[in-house]
């Protein structure tokens, strides 16, 4: 993969980081480096290591998720928010 100003801006673009023409090309370095790490990953060879290997040998001990109503966490909770109606939190309009 090629790190070249067009992908730099392309990203900048995508990020919404503006970036200055100063630092484009520390960044373009650092960016080849990391591919190049990636790319070095790529080779080794896995072959032997299972698919679903973990050095933790215990298994996830699932609950059945249910939900609980706390009238007391919820009122307290809604005390300390700034604005609140009727057990709700209210907060600005952030979408036009």
């Amino acid at each position: 993969m090629t790190i070249d100003n067009t992908l730099v801006n392309k990203l900048s673009k995508l990020s919404s980081i503006k970036i200055e023409d100063n630092k484009k090309e520390a960044l373009k370095a650092e960016l080849g480096e990391i591919v190049n790490f990636i790319e070095n990953l790529n080779e080794i060879d896995v072959s032997s290591i299972d698919e679903i290997f973990s050095p933790i040998g215990e298994e996830t001990i699932l609950r059945e998720d249910v939900a609980v109503h706390n009238k007391d966490i919820s009122s307290h909770i809604i005390h300390h928010a700034p604005k609140s109606n009727d057990g709700y939190f209210i907060v600005p309009q952030i979408i036009e």
